[in-house]
């Protein structure tokens, strides 16, 4: 019989891991954080995880802070004779250095995946990697989640009370066309895919649309949203060419610099995102479902080393 998990997070995913903790049915377990003068930190569990198998609750956007501590969490449970520790990382961060695409840069992805082995993760658990082959970077099994079940729940509910009526999926560049593609054949639609060129990141050169959008009331996806400026200008080129109403659905909602601000001066009806990091501001436009059932479920599946698949819509 497997001991009974411990859940532990860390401190900026804190309101979420409650969430989790609560959807699986126990209390959060007791981790203390003690600061040094010069901004240095150490986690303490405060209570004991001999033979336990331990979950990290801990995604891991900037400031690196945020990887730090999951990364001393992790030593500390090994160092305490966990029996298993398993990071639970609904935005894995880093995600967008998963290759070299020009000389004399890193593979960040793959670094952070080479730093979780080696503070002694024995199984990771995420959700919509920016890139499928990260997976690949890591030599532990990896539970891949996906927020299509949570989106596409959101997306019938939509349907039926007649709130969305002739449904076309976008994706804002070519490189997410496979899941436009994927929520497309689901829901039995028309896929509208934005054609992009960049001068450097974050900034657009150019985007062009390929399909009709007229009388259509679009859907755009992504795993991600940082500075919204793909998304608001993808949205607003959308309207303008005729389409209905433009909701975006995003599983991470970085939105930094002025994302916000884009967001409300944008033609988009709504974004639907998911709480997997915390937003830093509240919005009219954005609509936050939770991942924490995901989560859970995904736990109680390990738990009982049941199949993932049945979490995976498409």
């Amino acid at each position: 019989m497997n001991p009974q998990p411990k859940i532990f997070a860390a401190s900026g995913s804190r309101a979420l891991a409650e969430k989790i903790a609560q959807a699986y049915g126990t209390e959060l377990g007791k981790v203390e954080l003690s600061h040094f003068s010069d901004g240095e930190f150490q986690p303490c569990f405060e209570e004991t995880v001999r033979g336990a198998h331990v979950y990290l609750i801990c995604s891991t956007p900037p400031p690196s802070e945020n990887l730090m501590e999951l990364l001393l969490m992790i030593d500390c449970a090994k160092r305490a004779s966990a029996s298993k520790i398993i990071p639970v990382i609904p935005y894995f961060g880093w995600a967008r250095q998963d290759r070299k695409d020009k000389p004399r840069v890193p593979i960040g992805a793959k670094m952070v995946a080479k730093m979780l082995e080696t503070a002694g993760a024995t199984r990771i658990v995420t959700m919509d990697l920016h890139a499928d082959q990260i997976q690949g970077f890591f030599e532990m099994p990896v539970d891949h989640l996906y927020a299509s079940t949570i989106f596409a729940s959101y997306i019938q509910d939509m349907l039926k009370k007649g709130t969305v009526k002739d449904l076309v999926i976008a994706s804002p560049d070519m490189g997410g066309s496979k899941r436009a593609y994927s929520y497309a054949k689901y829901f039995g639609c028309d896929v509208v895919i934005c054609y992009k060129q960049r001068k450097k990141a974050n900034v657009i050169d150019s985007m062009r649309l390929i399909g009709d959008v007229e009388g259509k009331d679009i859907i755009l996806v992504d795993d991600m949203a940082d500075t919204a400026g793909t998304l608001t200008k993808a949205c607003d080129i959308m309207m303008d060419k005729g389409a209905r109403s433009v909701r975006a659905m995003v599983s991470h909602p970085l939105l930094s610099g002025n994302a916000y601000e884009r967001i409300e001066n944008s033609k988009i009806t709504e974004l639907i995102t998911t709480d997997s990091i915390e937003l830093k501001n509240s919005s009219s436009k954005i609509k936050v479902l939770s991942c924490a059932s995901l989560m859970a479920d995904a736990i109680k599946m390990i738990e009982d080393n049941a199949s993932l698949s049945a979490k995976f819509i498409f």
